[in-house]
């Protein structure tokens, strides 16, 4: 398999015009590193391939969202050198941006500016934590950031905070006064979009898998196959392997 190009904001290209980025979050599934909340139950090798499927089954769907004259997938990834963790994860039609900041938020913004350096008409910023989002959700977001205003697209978590924030420029106020990782976020980012005057539409709410609880809910959704079998089949298989093995 042919290396993932490397994106590189300081020379935008002129394939991206006219689409939207479905960008993913992600750091190397390393373990140790990923999905530590889930260790345990898991072991740290387990939680690793656990983020392997969310990625795969994240990406999958993003693929699916994406039309060829539409929307391209990307991974927005840390650390630099990690690169080749990817081989085997994404598709390869997707193209690799490397994270830059310290700071959650931080990061979030500074993805969003290096996309728009690319020259995306518009972008969508997507967790690695919700495997089950199905991919109607992210062509309802592309369809939305489609329209001639200026917009927010927000999926919502019913935790409190968001798997996906999509806009069409840059607004750092968004990602201002925002206590992360609490269940206060997704009605801040909202309040600070009315602050600055832009629409916000919610897409259908989903869920993020980053605790025993969490998993346990996954487990439930996935395993008694309650759910069409295009949702999550990565990290299904996986689990129902765990589930053979341990109690979860």
């Amino acid at each position: 398999m042919k290396p993932f190009r490397v994106l590189n904001p300081n020379l935008p290209g002129r394939m991206a015009r006219g689409l939207c980025a479905l960008a993913v979050m992600t750091k190397a599934p390393q373990a140790g590193r990923v999905k530590t909340r889930l260790v345990p139950p898991l072991t740290p090798e387990e939680a690793a391939e656990l983020n392997k499927c969310f990625l795969r089954d994240t990406a999958a769907a993003i693929s699916n969202a994406a039309g060829a004259d539409t929307a391209c997938g990307i991974a927005v990834y840390t650390p630099v050198g990690a690169e080749s963790a990817y081989t085997d994860i994404l598709p390869a039609d997707f193209s690799l941006l490397p994270q830059r900041g310290d700071k959650f938020g931080e990061r979030l913004y500074l993805a969003i500016e290096d996309l728009c350096k690319c020259g995306f008409d518009s972008l969508c910023l997507i967790d690695s934590d919700s495997p089950t989002v199905p991919a109607e959700n992210f062509k309802q977001a592309v369809e939305l950031l489609g329209a001639s205003e200026d917009r927010v697209v927000l999926g919502p978590s019913d935790d409190g905070g968001y798997y996906l924030i999509g806009m069409k420029k840059p607004h750092r106020h968004l990602f201002e006064q925002i206590d992360w990782s609490t269940e206060r976020v997704l009605n801040q980012t909202m309040q600070r979009a009315t602050e600055i005057g832009i629409q916000v539409k919610l897409l259908p709410t989903g869920y993020d898998v980053d605790d025993d609880a969490s998993l346990r809910r996954l487990c439930d959704e996935l395993l008694p196959d309650t759910r069409s079998a295009d949702i999550a089949p990565y990290t299904r298989e996986l689990l129902a392997k765990l589930t053979a093995q341990k109690e979860l």
